[in-house]
Parts: C-alpha cells; sequence; structure tokens
C-alpha cells in the first residue's frame, strides 16, 4: 500500500486530466473486489504502459533506421550498454528473459542485420555491437531526444518523479517475482 501512496502523492502536473480520474480504471472488476482494489488499477496501468512503451520503442527503432522488435531493440541497447561485449547469459538476466532461444533469436536477426556481432571466448558467447549497431543506437538516442523527452519536460512530469516511480517498479518487480515462484510451487 506505501508503494501507492507514494505514487499518489507525486506531483503530475499537466498530466492529462483522464490520467487523474479519482474512480480507479480497472480491467478486472473480479480481481478489484479482493484485499487490494489499487492493486488491480496499478496492474492495468502497467498492462497499458507495457504496450505503448513496446510500440514506442518498435517506432522508434523504425524512425532510426531498423524494423526490429521490442525484444531485438532491448538486446541490441543493452548490449551496447557502456561500448563492450556482454555475455549471452547476462542479456537474458539484464533483460529478465528465461528463455534462452527469445535472445538467441534477436541476437541472430541482430546479426543478420550487422548491428551485432558474436563470438566464443571459452565456453561463453560473447556479443557486441558493430559500428553500424552503435549508429543505430546514437540515431535512436536522437529520436528519443526529440520525440519523447522534449514531451515528458512540456507535460511537466519531472526526473525526481519519474525516478521514483522507477525505483517503486523495481521493488515491485521484486515482490512480483517472488510471487510467482511461490505460484510455481502450489
Amino acid at each position: 500500500m506505501q508503494f501507492i501512496y507514494k505514487l499518489s502523492t507525486l506531483s503530475f502536473s499537466g498530466v492529462h486530466p483522464m490520467a487523474r480520474a479519482s474512480k480507479p480504471i480497472v480491467s478486472s472488476a473480479h480481481l478489484a473486489e479482493g484485499g487490494m482494489p489499487a492493486l488491480s488499477e496499478l496492474e492495468f496501468s502497467l498492462t497499458l504502459v507495457s504496450a505503448s512503451f513496446q510500440r514506442w520503442i518498435v517506432r522508434c527503432a523504425a524512425a532510426a533506421g531498423a524494423q526490429l522488435t521490442p525484444v531485438e531493440v532491448l538486446v541490441l541497447h543493452t548490449v551496447r550498454h557502456r561500448q563492450r561485449p556482454k555475455r549471452f547469459i547476462d542479456i537474458m538476466l539484464v533483460l529478465h528473459i528465461e528463455d534462452a532461444h527469445i535472445v538467441n533469436y534477436a541476437v541472430r536477426k541482430l546479426e543478420a542485420a550487422e548491428l551485432v556481432r558474436s563470438q566464443r571466448s571459452g565456453k561463453e558467447k560473447l556479443i557486441e555491437a558493430t559500428d553500424k549497431g552503435i549508429a543505430f543506437c546514437d540515431a535512436y538516442k536522437e529520436v528519443r531526444e526529440q520525440l519523447l523527452v522534449e514531451s515528458i519536460k512540456e507535460s511537466g512530469i519531472n526526473e525526481e518523479a519519474i525516478s521514483l516511480v522507477a525505483s517503486r517498479l523495481r521493488a515491485m518487480s521484486g515482490i512480483y517475482n517472488e510471487a510467482a515462484r511461490a505460484a510455481a510451487t502450489l
């Protein structure tokens, strides 16, 4: 409940009036009737944010010059992070992807597009961004700055509020992961 309270105390001036509706907006009323109705509201919001974010990164990638899936965009940015090769297993860990074939397929498509290259180092597979991949990431960043960053700044949402929400969402992800592990044992 503290998470929901903290989110409700954030000042998001400039946010669309519908985003501040006093009546909870849920997609599963039967879940909202449980012990924590606000959790159903949060879950619906996460669904909307997830879909919007995936749509954004695909369209931003297209504007930057590449037709990529959301996973491919995320893998490429993860590989580019700090401009050093990444172990395949670390990419899976960072992106919280359990199925190796999902990341492997994305890496193969990125290799075919010449955005990354892979090599073996002992038993480990290392992936690194190519010059073309780095150029794409730079173009993506330019589109992001122009279209997304400027819009958020104009909305009045400040960086402190964004950081607080991000921190709370990471904490919530840990709670959901713990609940997922517990559900797997039922």
